[in-house]
């Protein structure tokens, strides 16, 4: 396991986590499309896309993780794999409802324990049998968004910021599995797939080639797709909203399409990564982002704690203002100060330690 090749998903993580933050900051500050169109489509580059990056991340770092364990077969360390996975699980998924009840509603923490505790089941699974149930997951969310309201649960002065029956049993697991912001049905396909991915000789140029050229023609296809589709479908067949709703590639609703665009631009970023990491590993700018991405965990806990709270008390979050939205180019420059903020201070704390504040409590616990 080549040491470079694990300081390129690092590198992945921290351009995941700025793509993270934009859009979570865009979110509470209300700043989505209020700004110059060129700065709106490059933020909205980051929409859905950031966070599957990361979830798929997370798979081939399970696929790495459970190398040992899935080759040898042997019977004590599968359990000892699967039980540090499933306390990972509940550590993760415990935070995660904690940010929740303290008003972060956009939080993928708890989302995120789940999946870690079906992947932890998987590990000794073929990728046959994980690409099989893949498809199965990806055709299941499909199914549920055709057939049922999608918006079920959601305010409707206030979609996707507030859901009204999430500490109700129904409402949560209807959250939890199919309409909240990362639903298990299909958020976890992302990982998934990288557990497959994980498998793969990542060093070998040959494999990270044919990865990259497949990713690339499966991303330009499925967007041109979903265009087409749209404007095909639209007002002949069915209104240009169900279109959209069927055959957009945004993150509302994570249809087939979005999973297959969303996936092939994940791979592209991290085999990217990967890349450059090998290429220009010591450059300053480069290991400090590596050293952000080795973070990611306490980035995410403090940009809700540090970055959403300074903006609630500079009154620009929508929910105390009126629902006045912000300028976006307020939100990026705040963005892009608060993620330099994080940069100087991952290379001040891996000065000094290993893992991060946060990293460390986690490996402390389980």
């Amino acid at each position: 396991m080549n040491n470079n090749r694990m300081e390129g998903l690092d590198l992945a993580r921290a351009l995941a986590m700025f793509g993270m933050i934009l859009v979570n900051f865009m979110i509470v500050t209300g700043a989505k499309g209020n700004g110059h169109p060129l700065l709106v489509g490059f933020t909205n580059l980051f929409e859905g896309r950031a966070a599957a990056t990361f979830v798929t991340l997370a798979g081939i770092g399970i696929a790495l993780m459970t190398r040992k364990a899935r080759v040898s077969r042997d019977k004590n360390l599968v359990r000892s794999v699967q039980t540090s996975l499933w306390k990972r699980s509940v550590f993760l998924f415990i935070l995660g409802l904690l940010l929740y009840m303290g008003g972060w509603t956009g939080d993928i923490l708890h989302y995120y324990g789940v999946y870690m505790a079906i992947a932890a089941v998987l590990i000794l699974a073929t990728k046959k049998k994980i690409i099989f149930t893949t498809v199965s997951i990806v055709l299941i969310a499909q199914v549920y968004q055709m057939v049922f309201s999608y918006m079920s649960g959601w305010s409707s002065t206030k979609p996707f910021l507030e859901y009204l029956d999430f500490w109700t049993v129904t409402g949560f697991f209807r959250n939890l599995l199919f309409n909240g912001h990362h639903p298990v049905f299909p958020w976890i396909c992302f990982l998934l797939i990288g557990m497959v991915v994980g498998r793969l000789d990542l060093v070998n140029h040959g494999v990270r080639k044919a990865i990259m050229i497949v990713s690339l023609l499966t991303l330009t296809v499925t967007e041109l797709l979903s265009r087409v589709l749209i404007d095909l479908l639209s007002n002949s067949i069915i209104t240009i909203e169900r279109a959209t709703f069927l055959f957009n590639t945004n993150a509302y609703p994570p249809n087939g399409l979005y999973i297959l665009s969303n996936t092939s631009s994940a791979l592209l970023v991290i085999l990217l990564s990967i890349y450059v990491a090998e290429k220009f590993n010591q450059a300053k700018l480069i290991r400090s982002l590596i050293y952000t991405g080795q973070l990611a965990l306490t980035h995410y806990i403090s940009h809700v704690a540090v970055g959403i709270g300074l903006l609630v008390i500079l009154d620009r979050v929508i929910l105390f203002n009126g629902f006045e939205p912000q300028p976006l180019s307020f939100t990026f420059m705040y963005v892009c100060m608060y993620f330099t903020g994080s940069i100087l201070f991952s290379v001040l704390w891996r000065l000094r330690f290993k893992r991060g504040p946060v990293e460390w409590v986690m490996r402390k616990c389980t």
